[in-house]
């Protein structure tokens, strides 16, 4: 019998080393490697008949003996998508859940991820009542909570998915026949990092465990053609928490987040096999539960005061989605030492970026003077159609001079201070239209490419004349 190996695996990237080191070679990350226990029996098992032990079933006949084929003579067969009836989801899904796809959903702690999890099993569970289909077509498997902690979270809820199983369960191994006996259509795992293996010799949570109980979920799902949901914690940084191994063997990877002193939540998608990476899901956190935010932009802009220096308002686009977001600046003098530079909800680097070029290509003096950027309703700015209305912004602040009403800006702004064009003005112009906003500067030639601007579009060169038309306005 051969003996078990000690090796030391990177939590970051999952790489293996044979003996401990402070840094991972790999991805560069300090103290990331921990200690695991690697059997050489236990990897002679290929994933796809662990899963069929763990379930006590056989693969489909395509699968025990797949040949070459050629892709143009592949039927695509029948895939029809799994709604998940909340509308901002399957916005961010592209349409819903593909049977047998495997779908991580992180975020931080306290952010809605078991919240939103509930409601998914309950909105599935209700369709799958009036559709015909009975109850018990969905699993969902708590690994941090009993069920009757479930339950008094369930009731908060306006739905509270009478018909959804619930397993209070960490072994992997113990999945088998409650899977089996309802063959469900939908599993959700709350959460991934508390989940073991007997395969896998080392505690709860390690990386291991983590890729080890993982894999055979995954591959449990896709010859069942169950949709599985895992649920994921987040590290320090932001990243998913457990090896990067764990966002290769997914099908979709889904970012929950939010500000806790705010009410607004974003769903994106990282990774998408089935559908576009650009969509966003807008929700509040309410008394009973999240709720969908159909129109983003009127939210957003509730508290919005015109008249106020160091404010604009900025069209920003999500995937296909149009919303309109305030960007603050405060530009004050600085009491001592070297002047500081606080941005929230935007890249410092950009905001960095901007200020050199306020500095270099316009009389505004801001080497000595603190700078403070604040996107308002804790969003999280990243696209470089911003640039124009930060510079605004500052600009406002160092000037005291406030926009004109019912103004807004969007363009992205070059390290010679030149104003270029971004993506779809269209969409952006269209939906500064339908909001009642009457002005709009934009890069050079906008105005040839929109044929019906539903507001005034002012076009502006460089940064100089930005700094310009707000002395003039």
């Amino acid at each position: 019998m051969a003996k078990p190996k000690t090796l030391y695996s990177c939590s970051h990237c999952g790489t293996q080393h044979p003996q401990w080191l402070g840094r991972c070679h790999d991805c560069g990350k300090w103290g990331t490697l921990e200690e695991e226990v690697f059997s050489p029996n236990a990897a002679k098992d290929a994933i796809p008949s662990a899963a069929r032990n763990l379930l006590g079933v056989s693969a489909p006949a395509s699968h025990a003996s797949e040949k070459i084929r050629i892709l143009g003579e592949i039927e695509p067969g029948d895939h029809t998508r799994l709604s998940s009836g909340i509308g901002e989801l399957d916005r961010v899904l592209g349409g819903g859940f593909v049977p047998g796809s495997v779908v991580l959903l992180g975020g931080e702690p306290g952010v809605g991820k078991s919240t939103l999890a509930l409601q998914l099993a309950a909105r599935v569970d209700a369709a799958s009542v009036q559709a015909g289909e009975g109850t018990r077509n969905v699993l969902y498997i708590s690994g941090e909570e009993s069920p009757e902690q479930v339950r008094l979270r369930a009731e908060r809820l306006e739905e509270q998915g009478d018909g959804v199983a619930i397993l209070a369960e960490t072994r992997v191994e113990a999945f088998a026949e409650a899977w089996r006996d309802l063959q469900p259509k939908l599993v959700i795992v709350d959460s991934v990092q508390t989940l073991q293996t007997s395969r896998v010799e080392s505690s709860p949570g390690s990386v291991a465990q983590v890729r080890e109980s993982a894999s055979l979920l995954a591959a449990t799902a896709k010859l069942n053609t169950t949709t599985l949901v895992l649920v994921g914690h987040v590290t320090k940084d932001g990243s998913l928490a457990g090896p990067r191994v764990l966002e290769h063997l997914v099908d979709v990877v889904l970012n929950f987040e939010g500000d806790r002193n705010h009410a607004f939540r974003l769903l994106r998608a990282s990774k998408n096999r089935f559908g576009s990476t650009q969509e966003v899901g807008v929700f509040t956190m309410a008394e009973k539960g999240l709720e969908a935010v159909d129109n983003p932009s009127e939210l957003f802009l509730a508290e919005h005061r015109d008249g106020a220096p160091g404010s604009c308002i900025i069209p920003l686009l999500e995937g296909s989605r149009p919303m309109l977001v305030e960007i603050q600046s405060l530009v004050a003098a600085a009491t001592y030492g070297t002047p500081r530079r606080t941005t929230i909800g935007i890249d410092d680097g950009r905001v960095a970026l901007i200020l050199a070029v306020l500095d270099r290509r316009t009389p505004v003096d801001l080497v000595s003077r603190d700078v403070y950027v604040n996107v308002a309703g804790g969003v999280r700015v990243n696209e470089p159609a911003a640039d124009l209305g930060l510079a605004l912004a500052i600009a406002s602040s160092a000037l005291d001079i406030p926009l004109p009403p019912r103004t807004a800006a969007c363009g992205e702004i070059g390290l010679g201070g030149e104003v270029r064009r971004v993506s779809r003005l269209d969409l952006r112009i269209k939906e500064l239209g339908r909001l009642g906003y009457e002005q709009l500067l934009v890069p050079p030639g906008t105005r040839a490419a929109v044929k019906k601007p539903g507001c005034t579009l002012i076009e502006v060169e460089n940064i100089a004349n930005v700094v310009a038309w707000l002395r003039d306005a």
